[in-house]
């Protein structure tokens, strides 16, 4: 099997189902966002992280499969396609959970960084908030699977306290971000 189609070159792809889209349609700026969140977990489970958060990453990424797929399938379809369920979000909530346990309470806004792994994960969370931009865009036009909305609200969250736990594991502190002290320039 060749790897291209040419059947993009118009500029439009195709669905699962047949029905084709322009390459610009929020349906696509949706999965297609989700699909750069995995792509960048891909890149955070390359570094030096601890066993049980790339093991939920690894989970995460297969999840994000569904998710992509979900998204790419219009609800109204006959053709049937694993959904996220409010199952995949209660999983996150849990694994949130667990890791806030660990952490010391937060005081102040924090700046993403620290260590690369808590970097690129914050970058995943930035990704992952645009990608629920699109869903709630898309499901404005058209009917989604409303689960998929929250998994990818609840994920966020859960990106942001293992960029906390990565630094923790890794002896850094969080960065607080410092109120901006007034320049004396007009």
């Amino acid at each position: 099997m060749k790897i291209y189609t040419r059947g993009g070159d118009d500029g439009t792809t195709g669905l699962y189902g047949g029905k084709r889209l322009k390459k610009n349609n929020a349906r696509l700026h949706t999965y297609g966002s989700v699909d750069e969140l995995n792509a960048c977990l891909g890149i955070v489970r390359t570094r030096d992280i601890p066993k049980d958060i790339d093991d939920e990453l690894m989970h995460i990424q297969e999840r994000l499969f569904v998710l992509g797929a979900d998204l790419a399938t219009p609800v109204d379809t006959k053709i049937g396609v694993p959904r996220i369920a409010a199952a995949d979000t209660k999983e996150l909530e849990e694994w949130i959970d667990a890791h806030t346990e660990h952490l010391a309470p937060l005081n102040a806004f924090i700046l993403p960084g620290g260590s690369v792994p808590a970097a690129e994960l914050h970058l995943a969370r930035t990704i992952c908030r645009r990608a629920e931009r699109w869903c709630v865009e898309l499901a404005e036009h058209e009917a989604i699977n409303n689960d998929a909305i929250v998994y990818i609200n609840r994920l966020s969250d859960y990106l942001f306290t293992i960029a906390r736990s990565a630094n923790q594991s890794l002896g850094i502190t969080d960065i607080p971000v410092s109120p901006r002290k007034k320049s004396s320039n007009p």
